[in-house]
């Protein structure tokens, strides 16, 4: 096929990704000793459109899975939706503008499968059009029949060693959403509030003063608290103090974790208001009031402020207490509030039922897990570390929501115990099906468990899922451990830990070896991370992005920064994509009519010139570096690398120099051919994980006739040949350089173009063996300098003589 004279990105990118389907190349196929690369790819949730930060993140993966499936490696790339939980059910709330309590419940769970469908489907699209290399047979979702099947399963499992519990304990509640959280879905916001400073009585005469910033509390406070240390108040510790407004006698106690630099030093503890709360409670044994509802709204204890919101119990209660004289000051304070991630409202701390994983206890063993795991970057481990060393819950599990994956069991109406289902009878949902079999203590009625499993719960069994774990187990055993889990940094506290806690807990095994952590794409604007459930902004939508630049571009974009580094979404970047996408099409088009009908021999011709000695030796810098950039998880580095090769070397110099051989067709024509073939089959292959399309394209017009496979992506990624390596090569290559860019310098101050005709190149060069080198160059030098003829002068330090590098030279017009 003939190269045509204009790339069609648009056109190409759409035949190509539809022959990739067609042939099968991204199927994963096994073969005896290939090693497996398996890669845990991130489910997208389904709570709002995919923007060019996912773009961004994702397109990573798929660099290491092109990479190492051109190194021989069976590369197994699946793709999942995560399409259970909190986040769909917000997505639909927004979307249709109902809820659960509404419509119903399986009213409610259809419009969730209608919405994540539809939603998945445009995901689905906007991976095909990027050219990520999925195999799509191994596509899940985490409410399908099999992840439930998992997800439940993996909850027995669990109950079986004794690592799930339930119990009433304190909980971090969402009153917005509805649900008890989890430590991992809480962001600290800072906020803007007031510091009071409250006058509490003392029950033997005088008075306290406490400064806090949420008196809406003050019904539930149990205790007040003061540094043992702390001279001003060592004489109250064991009395009692009177609240404001509702006189209720509380223990002054002591207690470390009270801040005398904070307020004024004394503290008042209530049922919750954090987990400083929360550890003293339990450590000092003290009474619970319960004063916040799971609506946000104060409950019986607050007597008459029950009812109302808390912002609303506050500014009331503040202004009972300053019209009893008992507000001693009020200071505007900037303040950090926790906030639940998925709809930006400050959490609560209730008492309630919940469903809990053991994870406190197991503290060490996370932290060994993750020092045996290699975080790429470095510095993504402490992280990882930091986290885990800052664990106050266990894992709250359990969700007061509608579409999840349910418990799988239901308790007793007889004796109150939980019945759960054969394993055999997984999935079931306890609201629809029933046990097979009685209770021990004969009762046959039962009342299903109606909250439903966080969706990370499900997520943090991908590899399990995705590896068919239940219904493959030689698949399973062919993919697991897995070899990397691509993620972005925010989730390495929900998804890489949760999914480290249940592979440990499930398996004994880590549940893969590498993990490579994407940064955000960062709207230029100012806007900062964009995000799914609250849209892109400003910024352009992927799909018109990739309409407006092909996808190429995009992915040239997506490779400009290192893992773990956030990028601006910068289209200008993306233009520039574009520009190599066009320069490497005309670099090949211009090949073409050299190489066209090339059989390009095994050995290298004798007479190799030293600008083809040159390019060779710089050609195996290039393998030698791209593959250990690769094989470091470390794609911008390779692109950099690439990138400087073909304009500076390739495009600019090489092809420059040896336009006058190929044409001419006399002596060097098929050394330049043979050089020319050479790097250029490498470069396309090294290129190959970045810009599958053009690549391709490229490849299967030009090269793969030759014997080749079909497709560049099964070609044999390139190995550094030692015949090339040359260092006297590569120190003539720099002479040639800085002779041509001082012939170029000398054209453009003197307003002639490059290609403009001189009469003489005289070059003086004191070295003997570099102007052996050079002589050896001639005909390369009289096609990129223009020169007619070339002389070899022995000064070189006249006022006309120009400066390039070790060498000195004079263009004769």
């Amino acid at each position: 096929m003939i190269l045509t004279d204009r790339y069609d990105a648009q056109a190409r990118e759409t035949e190509l990704a539809a022959a990739w389907e067609r042939e099968g190349v991204y199927r994963f196929q096994p073969a005896a000793g290939a090693p497996v690369y398996a890669i845990d790819t991130p489910p997208p949730s389904v709570s709002g459109h995919l923007h060019l930060g996912h773009v961004y993140s994702y397109a990573h993966a798929d660099f290491f899975a092109r990479y190492r499936r051109m190194r021989g490696d069976a590369v197994f790339y699946p793709m999942g939706f995560d399409d259970n939980g909190l986040p769909t059910e917000r997505l639909v709330e927004r979307e249709r503008g109902v809820r659960a309590a509404d419509i119903g419940r399986q009213a409610f769970i259809r419009e969730c499968l209608a919405v994540s469908e539809a939603a998945e489907r445009q995901y689905e699209a906007l991976w095909r059009r990027l050219g990520l290399s999925i195999d799509w047979r191994y596509t899940y979702r985490t409410i399908d029949d099999e992840s439930r099947r998992v997800a439940q399963w993996g909850f027995l499992d669990l109950l079986r060693q004794e690592l799930a519990y339930r119990q009433q304990a304190p909980t971090i509640w969402c009153p917005e959403c509805g649900t008890a959280i989890s430590q991992a879905e809480v962001n600290d916001e800072g906020r803007r509030t007031t510091f009071y400073t409250l006058a509490f009585d003392l029950a033997d005469g005088g008075a306290l003063p406490i400064a806090t910033t949420r008196p809406e509390l003050l019904p539930a406070c149990v205790a007040v608290f003061v540094h043992p240390d702390d001279e001003r108040f060592q004489r109250l510790i064991g009395r009692e103090a009177v609240t404001p407004l509702f006189g209720r006698r509380v223990p002054i106690l002591a207690d470390p974790a009270a801040n005398p630099a904070k307020g004024t030093g004394a503290v008042m503890c209530c049922t919750f208001g954090d987990t400083t709360d929360v550890a003293w409670w339990r450590a000092h044994d003290l009474p619970l009031i319960e004063v916040i509802g799971r609506d946000g709204r104060l409950l019986a204890a607050a007597g008459r402020y029950a009812g109302l919101s808390t912002a609303e119990a506050r500014r009331r209660i503040v202004a009972d207490i300053a019209a009893r004289a008992g507000l001693l000051d009020a200071q505007p304070l900037e303040q950090t509030v926790r906030v639940h991630e998925r709809c930006d409202t400050a959490v609560e701390t209730i008492i309630s039922h919940q469903w809990f994983v053991r994870v406190l206890d197991q503290r060490a063993r996370f932290l060994a897990a993750g020092d045996r795991i290699a975080w790429h970057p470095e510095h993504m481990g402490t992280r990882y570390r930091q986290w885990v060393e800052n664990l106050n819950w266990d894992w709250c599990i359990s969700r007061q929501r509608t579409f999840g994956v349910p418990f799988p069991l239901w308790y007793c109406a007889a004796c109150g115990e939980p019945m759960t289902p054969d394993l055999a009878d997984l999935p079931i949902d306890p609201s629809e099906d029933q046990p097979s079999r009685p209770c021990a203590c004969g009762g046959t009625a039962f009342v299903p468990e109606m909250d439903v499993m966080d969706t990370w719960a499900t997520s943090s069994l991908s590899p399990q899922i995705v590896g068919r774990f239940l219904a493959d187990p030689a698949l399973f055993q062919q993919v697991f451990p897995m070899t990397l889990r691509p993620q972005a940094h925010e989730i390495i506290r929900t998804w890489a830990f949760y999914t480290i806690v249940r592979s440990l807990y499930h398996t004994g095994q880590l549940p893969w070896q590498d993990v490579a952590i994407s940064g955000w794409g960062l709207a230029a604007d100012g806007e900062g991370k964009l995000s799914k459930s609250r849209g892109g902004g400003k910024v352009t939508g992927p799909q018109e992005m990739l309409a407006r630049h092909s996808a190429d571009a995009v992915r040239y974009w997506a490779a400009g920064t290192s893992l773990g580094k956030d990028a601006f979404i910068d289209e200008k970047r993306i233009q520039a994509g574009a520009k190599w996408v066009t320069k490497l099409w005309h670099v090949a088009r211009f090949s073409e009519r050299f190489l066209g009908d090339y059989a390009c021999p095994p050995l290298p011709p004798a007479d190799l010139t030293t600008a083809d000695r040159w390019l060779l030796a710089r050609l195996n810098q290039l393998i030698a570096a791209t593959t250990a950039s690769f094989d470091d998880y470390d794609y911008a580095t390779a692109r950099s690398e690439i990138e400087e090769f073909f304009w500076r070397d390739l495009a600019d110099n090489y092809l420059e120099m040896a336009k006058k051989r190929l044409y001419d067709g006399g002596p060097g024509h098929e050394a330049a051919r043979y050089t020319l073939y050479v790097t250029l089959a490498a470069l396309l292959k090294l290129l190959a994980p970045l810009l599958p399309y053009v690549t391709d394209a490229i490849y299967r017009d030009l090269f793969a006739g030759s014997g080749g496979p079909a497709t560049i992506h099964h070609a044999e990624w390139p190995r550094a040949d030692e015949r090339f390596d040359d260092p006297a090569a590569l120190a003539a290559g720099v002479a040639l350089l800085d002779i041509a860019t001082a012939a170029r310098r000398f054209k453009s101050e003197r307003n002639l173009s490059p290609g403009a005709a001189a009469a003489e190149l005289q070059l003086s060069v004191a070295d003997e063996e570099l102007r052996a080198a050079l002589e050896a160059a001639e005909l390369d030098l009289l096609s990129i300098t223009r020169a007619r003829a070339i002389t070899f002068e022995r000064a070189g330090n006249g006022t006309d003589w120009l400066a390039a590098g070790a060498v000195a030279i004079r263009l004769i017009l």
